[in-house]
């Protein structure tokens, strides 16, 4: 009934939202508005059929209590996929979980967990002494938690990898709450003015934390906000047993609601945008035929609101904003612009150690090696680590009480993503360029002196894109810091008078112009050149490595983005060319792995002992111990004080032993393709989050070679079929398709 409501009311704002986002499309795509001219080149697919983590770590199955070894894989779309064993993920049997991040937090501490724990079920708090929700068998956890879904618990040996794994996490999380497609010009600034719209008629204004995944873990969060309040007051003080048990039953409850309500909520939207996508082309065609009248229109419009509201929105920027801008834009700019000098510094040292490397090694033949690695550096989160933490250093202080920013994560995760862009522009710009020279070249020397002169024509180059983005961005968060607390301020005096504007629009163009937007750009126009001053002065100043706006390059390499245009470079067949390369399928397989940083290669870990005879076909079922004990902390305990003493041993009953996957049809989810936020206006006030239900199942090939996961193993998307309980084994253990 509730998700009934919140959708009933969002979708009357989505249709009304539709017709002005179409609008301003067809409007830019006749009058265009064009900005500086980037100039490095965008890559169109960067991670296409790659797979860009896996390693192996510890996973606690709530089911039964126990810890089990897991082996991770995090393909291209960032979903985090566990298997059974790498054995099982070589020879394609079905992954274990499937993990959609948005919206989680990654925690490497257990009583930060259980800080979070006690505050999601006031008046249950655990007494000292008594048993924990889990129990971590090392120093190292890794938890993934969600206000809503289910938790998720990891565990590694060391501090060395549970800094990488939670370097990988992260990355997953930041992806996956970008998750609202950029690429779409109409449905996403529809969608995003929709949501906005919607809180702001319940008195609820500024950034929101949960704006994070796909859509419908968007309206999701959204139904939940208002739902699970009143669930935790009905079904709270129903509970029973001792405080942890009424926690876990209490994240079960939230979890299975959680399902419900995104099925519900799937289905919904979906109709809603059937619907708006039907009455499209007559609605494109009128706004092409009357383009000039509807602009005349909402000009006059935009005039009557402006002669009324201007003047006390300007009084209200003078006194409460205007004093403030230049110490938001300081506190934005300071470790952004750090964060982007740490991507420049990380660049130019991978290319200079390539250089020297080749001097050293042998050339041509190694450049094509090297180059394989270079092409994928923005996506390795270990060695792009260091420049998103400079971004976490932002801090509002006493602003983000002022002017009602709940959480500074929105701006952070959001110039986080601008790094990883720029660059990956930065190597894709460079390697391009280097792939084009490769023919000219005789020897060695050449070799490296033609790697300098291009790293310094990409560094130039990178210097004016990230002043032009970093320009944008702090345009674009001072808006949206600004705005919100500017209409709550405003709304007392201006909301109740714009509904006798309504009449000044002629009911044909009613679709088109809505009175609160009209009313909204008023409000931004009042503090925009106040925003664009700032900035402008910054840059003056030459502050953090700014350009002056005067600063244009235009053409600066004309046939450069002619050369972006041509098939994309695949350094691995490049590599498979030279004379030493290895056989086909191992080159393969290695290729398609950015990061390898996080293998168990270099040896067998304790959790990892057993794993081929367990997969060897037609062998038999383990069996479990008669007397298994209460979960698996006390075993790993025991095995990894015999590996400290250099004994490697199996771990028993819930640790080591592993039921062998059934050849059942494996468990699929869709996880959307890689997108980005849409901002520039107030529309984009956050990030993006959601969950995710049981999906299909092709069957495993028996020996084939590695899998490669697809856009379905990440738990996104959800077929319309309810969700059921996972099947579980004699270990209570089962397949599981998760948010």
């Amino acid at each position: 009934e509730r998700t009934g409501k919140v959708l009933g009311e969002f979708c009357r704002c989505y249709k009304e939202q539709f017709g002005v986002a179409l609008f301003n499309s067809v409007r830019y795509e006749i009058e265009g508005n064009g900005g500086p001219q980037a100039q490095l080149l965008h890559r169109k697919v960067p991670l296409e059929d790659h797979v860009i983590y896996s390693g192996n770590l510890f996973h606690y199955i709530e089911e039964n209590k126990k810890w089990r070894n897991r082996f991770c894989v995090v393909p291209h779309n960032y979903g985090l996929v566990l298997y059974e064993n790498k054995l099982a993920y070589e020879r394609d049997l079905p992954p274990r979980v499937l993990i959609n991040s948005a919206g989680y937090k990654i925690l490497t501490s257990v009583d930060q967990y259980l800080e979070l724990v006690n505050s999601s079920l006031p008046g249950v708090t655990p007494k000292l002494g008594q048993t924990p929700i889990f129990k971590c068998p090392t120093d190292f956890p890794l938890i993934l938690w969600h206000p809503y879904a289910r938790h998720y618990y990891f565990c590694v040996m060391t501090g060395k990898e549970q800094e990488k794994w939670r370097a990988v996490f992260q990355d997953c999380v930041r992806h996956c709450n970008n998750g609202i497609s950029e690429h779409s010009k109409v449905e996403a600034p529809a969608f995003t003015d929709a949501v906005r719209m919607y809180r702001q008629s319940k008195e609820q204004y500024g950034t929101w934390d949960m704006l994070c995944g796909n859509e419908t873990q968007v309206l999701s969060n959204l139904v939940m906000e208002e739902l699970l309040p009143e669930l935790r007051n009905a079904i709270g003080p129903r509970l029973k047993g001792k405080a942890q048990e009424r926690q876990r039953t209490w994240i079960q409850i939230s979890d299975a609601v959680y399902r419900m309500v995104y099925e519900q909520t799937n289905a919904q939207y979906d109709a809603a945008m059937a619907k708006c996508e039907q009455e499209r082309p007559q609605m494109e065609s009128t706004i092409r035929t009357d383009m000039d009248q509807i602009i005349t229109s909402k000009e006059h419009l935009a005039s009557k609101i402006r002669a009324f509201v201007l003047p006390k929105a300007e009084v209200c920027v003078r006194n409460h904003v205007q004093p403030y801008i230049s110490s938001i834009l300081e506190a934005l700019m300071t470790p952004t612009s750090q964060g982007f000098a740490e991507v420049r510094e990380v660049f130019f040292k991978e290319v200079t150690d390539m250089n020297m490397n080749i001097v050293n090694e042998g050339g041509l033949e190694k450049l094509v090696e090297y180059m394989e690695k270079l092409s994928h550096l923005a996506f390795h989160p270990v060695k792009m680590q260091s420049c998103y933490e400079k971004m976490e250093q932002l801090k509002l202080e006493g602003l983000q009480q002022r002017f009602d920013v709940t959480s500074t994560s929105v701006f952070k995760q959001r110039a986080q993503i601008h790094m990883r862009q720029q660059m990956d522009d930065a190597v894709h710009t460079f390697e391009t360029l280097l792939h084009q020279e490769l023919g000219k070249l005789q020897g060695k020397d050449d070799l490296c002196k033609s790697i300098q002169r291009i790293l310094e024509r990409v560094l130039k180059k990178y210097d004016y894109d990230s002043s032009t983005v970093r320009k944008k961005f702090f345009r674009e968060a001072l808006l949206q810091i600004t705005i919100p607390f500017l209409l709550k301020k405003l709304a007392p005096t201006c909301k109740g008078e714009l509904a006798k504007y309504q009449e000044l629009i002629f009911e044909d163009f009613a679709s088109f112009i809505l009175v609160e937007n009209t009313y909204e750009e008023v409000v931004l126009q009042s503090v925009m050149k106040d925003i664009m001053q700032a900035v402008k002065e910054a840059a003056v100043q030459r502050k953090h490595n700014l350009y002056r706006d005067s600063v244009v390059m235009h053409n600066s390499d004309p046939n450069l983005h002619l050369l972006g245009e041509s098939i994309p470079i695949d350094w691995g067949d490049e590599q498979s060319a030279q004379p030493e390369a290895e056989p086909h399928g191992d080159r393969r397989r290695r290729a398609k792995q950015v990061v390898s940083v996080i293998q168990d290669d270099e040896g067998v870990l304790p959790y990892a002992v057993g794993a081929e005879a367990l997969l060897q076909p037609g062998s038999p079922q383990p069996p479990e111990l008669e007397e298994p004990p209460p979960d698996g902390v006390e075993e790993i305990r025991k095995v990894l004080a015999k590996e400290s003493h250099g004994g490697a041993a199996d771990i028993p009953s819930g640790a080591s032993v592993q039921h062998t996957m059934p050849a059942s049809p494996k468990t699929r989810a869709d996880v959307p393709p890689e997108a980005k936020l849409p901002h520039g206006t107030p529309a984009s006030l956050g990030t993006q989050a959601s969950p995710v239900p049981k999906a299909k199942t092709p069957s495993p090939s028996t020996g084939s070679v590695c899998h490669q996961p697809s856009d379905k193993e990440t738990g996104e998307e959800v077929p319309v079929t309810p969700p059921q309980p996972p099947s579980t084994t004699e270990s209570g253990e089962g397949v599981q398709t998760e948010f």
